[in-house]
């Protein structure tokens, strides 16, 4: 969760990097009200029972905090579960995925603004000049997803998977870069997807590579995730020869064992990800990766926990986002034969433990060495691979590309100096 303050408005944003970029839109409409009203708009995430939880209790102590203010409730828990937050005494408005970038609903009778997320058919550029408080651009470049993974409620949310056309991608890294951005971040529900419903169907790798060609002065161009079922030969390419393309690779793995994975209905299977994890690092010998993984899903036995445990471990992925598995009402997966509890937080703790375990494997070979970093908050240089460095400066600026030496490991914790 994270707040982002606009005067005497504030957003509170739960969940996924897309959220937090249209957080930013809804952040710079809100600067343009001219009225008396004092708003707080929580961008809501509904990917587990715990982020709903966490939602309503930022919700109850807002508003014993801050009476006169006016709560709205949006994002996809709100899309999924409007009477929910409609019922809430706390709450003002209840505004949909759809209806939240259109900022007329504060001055409408009706508490509830939810239509039919399945009904949109494109997705409009949303431009943002800046990102407060981010040292790196965020640009929504897709939203929805058309899969139906038995686990996920997330398309209920976000509906179909929609593409922003690639001029429009381009004008917004445009603006990002004239802004001072070094880097720029291409975030989504499903980005691996993009394309596939624009006139003439362009692939993901082809409008990445449009936007390095149309805008030179770019420095590094992040993808927030990829799936390994889904990437095209333009991907590829770039991986083998773009060097302004960053080299980590945020995995949307979810489990490594083939059956679960089936029943899921992923499409990917665990030999997928070992071959993407050979291929990139055969270009990029540095590159880190970093996964989404659900413990303890629904008839995950101990054999099957362990065959995703070692496929992690043995291909070295350790940026984890690790979720105990939450049942969501109305997925396939909520009527499965369920893993204990006590279970699933034991396999949430080791497969945290391994992450761990393997960054303080892999962190150790970079002391000696320069590189360029992204200066962020709190001193913490960041590599074009996502690995954290912590320096001793305080008089770098937030944003600013550096280069830095790292000159020592201790304790899971890279040390360097800037030195140019």
């Amino acid at each position: 969760m994270s707040d982002t303050t606009s005067h005497k408005h504030e957003v509170v944003t739960f969940g996924c990097r897309l959220n937090h970029f249209e957080s930013q839109v809804m952040r710079q409409q809100l600067e343009q009200l001219d009225d008396d009203k004092e708003i707080v708009v929580f961008n809501s995430c509904a990917v587990t029972k715990e982020a709903e939880r966490q939602l309503k209790q930022s919700i109850r102590k807002t508003k014993r905090e801050n009476p006169n203010k006016q709560l709205v409730v949006t994002g996809c828990a709100a899309q999924i579960h409007p009477h929910v937050y409609a019922n809430m005494p706390e709450v003002d408005w209840v505004v949909g995925n759809q209806e939240k970038f259109e900022a007329k609903y504060l001055s409408g009778q009706e508490k509830v603004a939810v239509n039919d997320i399945m009904s949109i058919k494109d997705t409009a550029a949303h431009m943002v000049s800046s990102f407060d408080g981010k040292a790196r651009g965020f640009v929504q470049v897709q939203n929805g997803c058309n899969h139906r993974c038995t686990f996920c409620i997330i398309p209920y949310g976000r509906g179909n998977s929609r593409s922003v056309p690639v001029g429009q991608i381009v004008d917004q890294v445009k603006i990002l870069v004239d802004q001072g951005y070094h880097e720029v971040v291409f975030t989504g529900v499903d980005i691996t997807d993009y394309g596939k419903d624009l006139p003439g169907s362009p692939s993901l790798g082809q409008m990445m590579r449009r936007v390095l060609n149309l805008v030179p002065n770019l420095t590094r161009l992040r993808l927030s995730s990829v799936d390994v079922a889904e990437i095209d030969e333009d991907v590829r390419d770039l991986i083998a020869n773009e060097p302004r393309l960053c080299s980590h690779f945020h995995i949307s793995l979810q489990a490594g064992d083939d059956m679960i994975l089936k029943r899921m209905k992923r499409r990917h299977t665990r030999q997928d990800v070992f071959d993407f994890c050979d291929f990139v690092r055969k270009y990029r010998p540095h590159a880190s990766f970093g996964a989404d993984i659900i413990a303890g899903f629904p008839t995950e036995s101990d054999e099957m926990f362990e065959n995703g445990y070692a496929l992690i471990k043995e291909s070295g992925i350790s940026f984890l986002h690790v979720f105990p598995y939450s049942p969501r009402e109305g997925t396939p997966a909520a009527k499965m034969p369920q893993v204990a509890n006590v279970t699933k937080k034991e396999r949430a703790k080791r497969l945290r433990q391994l992450g761990q375990e393997l960054q303080c494997q892999q962190f150790p070979e970079y002391v000696g060495n320069s590189y360029q970093a992204i200066i962020e908050e709190s001193g913490i240089a960041r590599l074009d691979n996502f690995v954290p460095v912590t320096l001793n400066e305080t008089s770098l600026v937030h944003g600013q590309l550096a280069t830095v030496l790292i000159d020592r490991y201790a304790d899971g914790v890279l040390f360097g100096k800037h030195v140019s």
